[in-house]
């Protein structure tokens, strides 16, 4: 075991310190775990705050609520209880060790071995734990790795594997996130040996973890080198466009355009509309999710700059602005044109610079014309959009009374 100390101001700000001070006392030690020490150590942002004890559920319940905090029994079969303070929730574990070990369902037992509940984790680098005073303990080796960046399954990491097979997509997701320089090649040559488990798993995990690794900032070289592994193939069941996710990460980064998940996923397996089908039942997507992909695979080919500025404000009325990023970047990655093309530049922001308007003509526009209501009534309320979309939207009195006469008389 070694030791050292994480200087953070987070330790010791109110309301994480005022629940380590109710677990952390009489007889029983409380101490945070995980990724919010690896990520201090890294540099990179905290994320949520994990709290692991001696103390057993029931009297984690009652020391937190004596202290004033309300508590949610989340995972309470397996020692989880969620805390709850301003707002935030506090995950606290009592501390377990594995009897039998066969993925989420592992039957474990509660214990009070800080190092036998380091040593059930999965990587070197989310076992260590830390005290409220800061000191950190490691009884793995993953001090060494998270100061190397390097990710590295406790153990033999076939067994691992073979506890969880989740634990494949977990290792790129990580070192996509987390390393540097080339993966650890025993526990590469462990996922490609065992790829044929990710069969195994829930479409749901599956999809939980992939979509994590996607806007990792390694995800380009992690997900090439799972293309070359035969893995990518286990999640897709399709062949990837990895050139076109390679250029859709260096665009939203040229735009300062936030990574979004469902964006790249796109980009890395949506050629036509049938692949999001597929991406649907492979991932478990949800049904709005599957509706962006269906407008990528159906618009990304129709578009291009060179349509001019007042084809984009169509495009961008018809799609509304999340689904127009989605396909001009999609064409835009899939393009010759570089990062710095100006032309799709600015076709891309705009939504920055226009907000399409509400369609303001309406049923009474038609009616006091002499259409009464019913399928015909609707025929030319669509036909005026359309019109009204072809002359660039136009919002005043005349011109909208234009394209109303206008459809009166194609309508006859």
């Amino acid at each position: 075991m070694t030791t050292a100390r994480l200087d953070a101001a987070w330790l010791r700000e109110p309301p994480l310190s005022e629940i380590l001070a109710a677990l952390d006392a009489a007889g029983e030690q409380a101490r945070i775990v995980g990724g919010a020490i690896r990520n201090t150590l890294l540099r990179e942002a905290r994320g949520d705050v994990d709290i692991a004890t001696t103390a057993l559920p029931a009297e984690v319940i009652g020391r937190v609520e004596r202290a004033g905090f309300k508590t949610v029994p989340t995972g309470i079969e397996h020692g989880t209880v969620t805390v709850v303070a301003d707002g935030r929730p506090f995950e606290v574990t009592t501390l377990r060790q594995d009897v039998e070990t066969f993925g989420r369902r592992a039957k474990v037992v509660f214990g009070r071995d800080w190092k036998r509940d380091a040593e059930r984790r999965d990587f070197t680098m989310n076992a260590l734990s830390a005290t409220r005073e800061g000191a950190i303990y490691d009884y793995v080796g993953g001090l060494a790795d998270v100061h190397a960046r390097r990710v590295r399954f406790i153990g033999n990491p076939i067994i691992r594997i073979a506890e969880d097979y989740l634990r494949i997509l977990r290792f790129f997701r990580f070192h996509a996130a987390y390393g540097e320089g080339a993966p650890d090649p025993d526990a590469l040559a462990a996922c490609i040996a065992a790829r044929a488990g990710l069969e195994r798993l829930s479409r749901e995990r599956i999809r939980m973890e992939f979509m994590r690794l996607l806007t990792a900032k390694g995800a380009v070289s992690m997900l090439q080198l799972m293309s070359e592994s035969g893995l990518l193939d286990e999640v897709l069941a399709g062949v990837p466009l990895l050139t076109s996710f390679a250029r859709m990460v260096a665009l939203e980064h040229t735009m300062d355009i936030a990574p979004d998940p469902l964006r790249r996923l796109g980009a890395l397996a949506v050629s036509v509309t049938e692949d999001a089908g597929r991406l649907r039942e492979r991932l478990r997507l949800a049904n709005a999710e599957h509706e962006r992909l269906v407008c990528m695979g159906e618009e990304w080919r129709s578009v291009s700059p060179a349509e001019g500025e007042q084809w984009g404000r169509r495009l961008l009325y018809r799609l509304a602005s999340e689904r127009f990023v989605d396909v001009v970047l999609l064409a835009w990655s899939r393009s010759t044109a570089d990062a710095d093309d100006q032309s799709w530049r600015m076709l891309t922001a705009l939504p920055a610079r226009w907000t399409a308007p509400i369609f303001p003509l309406k049923s009474t526009h038609f009616i006091r014309r002499g259409i009464a209501k019913g399928p015909k009534l609707g025929a030319a309320i669509a036909a005026a959009e359309k019109a009204w979309m072809r002359a660039d939207f136009p919002l005043d009195a005349a011109s909208l009374d234009a394209i109303a006469d206008a459809v009166m008389d194609e309508i006859g």
